[in-house]
């Protein structure tokens, strides 16, 4: 899964990029399109689960989940016509799962804003109004090619166009098409049609490092908080890329001890990558032994087969049964043995759903 880091020029992308994957992979300039082809990082999600469950399954070989960030070319408006490097743009956010865009809330004579002034709600509005304009070409486009289809009979394309002449007003509206109304049915139909605005978005407050401690008090950070819970039901989190990049470099007791002088107790970095994750729909379960204690990604829904494939496609093809026991029963109660004892560990079949934080192991057919 990949979350694609996108925003106006000179907002913060790169630096929050460095910060995420502990790198300077991404170059931070103080001029718009310093990023031209994406950097691309995995990053590993913190999960202070693992920990306990080492100290249990007494190995000293710990995995944890990743997802894969994407750092894209800033937008500017008119890059659905190909202003700047709106197509390339366009062409890369395309390409990923989910949208993490940051927006500048702090003041800096030093460091220039391409629009002349610091006004985030404003970049929010210029960014989705590209992406609105874009996927209503897309859309214009596909109701052409779907009519004649729809007109023979066909049920498949006769839906799509329902969907379409739905999508086309909601859109010349201004509003993105991951707010509209949808039947479960209409939003995996809509999939199909690959829509920037379709994407789930998750907006990072980039504020100045004095700001960090008490970041809601920020004027720009509370007009963003309003804007996007109105307009785009979304979350958001603030987070000062400048203090994360300086991070980087200094050891996990060191940058502890450097947040907490800030007045903070823990790197925004942590939460904004466990927020991109659940906006990706996605949970953790583990695997526990003496070889390694390993943290799984699975989509939320999944049933056990799904979740058991993860981990080799002959595990959920010959799949059997899974051994369960939930991630609170077996740290509470210290053991696999006493969870057993206690009745906390139980088989599942087919039709399991999993839970985020379940341990399994998986029997099956070879």
């Amino acid at each position: 899964m990949k979350a694609g880091i996108v925003g106006l020029p000179n907002v913060g992308k790169s630096t929050l990029f460095n910060a995420l994957t502990r790198s300077r992979k991404a170059e931070a300039a103080n001029y718009p399109f310093c990023t031209i082809d994406p950097n691309v990082g995995i990053v590993t999600v913190p999960d202070e689960r693992l920990a306990v469950l080492q100290g249990i399954a007494k190995t000293n070989v710990v995995i944890p989940a990743a997802i894969e960030f994407v750092d894209i070319a800033g937008l500017v408006a008119g890059a659905s016509k190909g202003e700047g490097l709106g197509n390339k743009f366009l062409a890369n956010i395309r390409e990923v799962d989910s949208v993490l865009q940051v927006v500048r809330c702090f003041e800096d004579a030093d460091v220039v804003h391409n629009m002349g002034s610091v006004d985030p709600v404003r970049d929010i509005e210029v960014i989705s109004t590209e992406l609105v304009l874009a996927d209503l070409e897309a859309v214009a486009s596909r109701i052409d090619k779907t009519q004649k289809k729809a007109k023979s009979g066909d049920k498949v394309a006769q839906a799509e166009l329902a969907l379409l002449e739905k999508l086309q007003p909601h859109l010349n509206e201004g509003k993105t098409a991951n707010v509209m109304e949808a039947t479960d049915e209409e939003k995996a139909l809509m999939k199909h049609f690959q829509l920037l605005t379709a994407k789930p978005v998750l907006f990072a407050c980039n504020v100045a490092e004095d700001d960090l401690a008490d970041a809601e008090a920020n004027p720009f950070v509370q007009k963003v908080a309003e804007f996007v819970r109105t307009h785009h039901d979304a979350a958001y989190v603030p987070i000062s890329a400048k203090i994360e990049s300086e991070l980087i470099d200094l050891s996990p007791e060191e940058a502890l001890e450097f947040l907490q002088d800030l007045g903070v107790s823990d790197s925004g970095v942590s939460s904004l990558i466990r927020a991109s994750y659940d906006l990706l729909g996605l949970q953790t379960y583990f695997t526990a032994g003496e070889k390694e204690v390993r943290a799984w990604t699975i989509v939320k829904g999944w049933k056990a087969p799904q979740a058991a494939g993860v981990i080799h496609s002959d595990f959920e093809h010959g799949f059997i049964k899974a051994e369960i026991v939930s991630y609170d029963d077996i740290s509470s109660l210290g053991s696999v043995s006493a969870a057993r004892d206690a009745g906390k560990y139980r088989l599942e079949g087919k039709d399991y759903v999993f839970k985020d934080g379940d341990v399994a192991v998986f029997r099956f057919n070879n």
